[in-house]
């Protein structure tokens, strides 16, 4: 998968891809991830890339061009299947847009800041608009990065085991149940022993049960 990334601050978006799974994915050929600083497209002598906005009002606008001078250099060679701006009005991520997206093969996502980016970007390049839950947060980058982790973790060949993502929570609309390692008991707290009887059919109920009873417990609008 081939990911595009436009951004005020790259460093904010390639440091979370130097470690763990996401360097591994990189290293393994499974993500190529490409980081864009839109101020290197502003046409300003001082790499002006925000203006005041129209009407007036509080606060800065993230200009049109630098970014469509960016989005056209990158559309010139690669065809995208979603082009997604990071926006805190945005659709709500969840599991189920992870799984969509993770079959993807080129995806850019654009970075917004300040009060955000000049509407016409929005009306005449983006494909996809998407926020990472109801709060505000200084810049995109910090959720794209969460978007892309979700998304490139999925892609077979990333994970050392390919099985353990079907079992993440929110993947069958349900938290996960709860797991243990070694030892059987520590401080007097023990395992339950259904998970040591090696039953295999028992230990998928239990589990099943234990995800059920977990997601009532604290997110009963799933079950809805």
């Amino acid at each position: 998968m081939k990911i595009d990334v436009l951004t005020l601050f790259p460093e904010l978006v390639q440091n979370p891809f130097e470690h763990s799974m996401m360097k591994r994915a990189v290293a393994k050929g499974k993500l190529q991830l490409g980081v864009h600083n839109i101020r290197d497209f502003s046409t300003n002598k001082h790499n002006t890339v925000d203006d005041a906005p129209y009407g007036g009002g509080a606060g800065m606008v993230m200009m049109c061009e630098p970014i469509a001078l960016c989005m056209d250099q990158l559309k010139v060679n690669n065809s995208y299947d979603e082009i997604i701006y990071l926006t805190p009005d945005g659709e709500k991520f969840n599991q189920q847009m992870a799984n969509q997206l993770s079959s993807a093969q080129n995806l850019m996502f654009l970075c917004g800041h300040y009060k955000g980016v000049d509407e016409r970007i929005r009306e005449n390049y983006i494909t996809r608009e998407l926020s990472i839950g109801d709060y505000v947060i200084t810049g995109g980058e910090l959720a794209a990065a969460v978007i892309i982790d979700a998304i490139v973790r999925l892609i077979p060949g990333v994970l050392n085991d390919e099985m353990s993502a079907l079992d993440d929570s929110f993947q069958d609309g349900l938290l996960s149940y709860p797991v243990y390692t070694r030892p059987a008991e520590f401080r007097g707290w023990k395992v339950p022993e259904v998970l040591q009887s090696g039953h295999a059919a028992n230990i998928e109920n239990w589990r099943y049960e234990q995800s059920v009873l977990r997601t009532q417990k604290r997110r009963p609008d799933l079950l809805k």
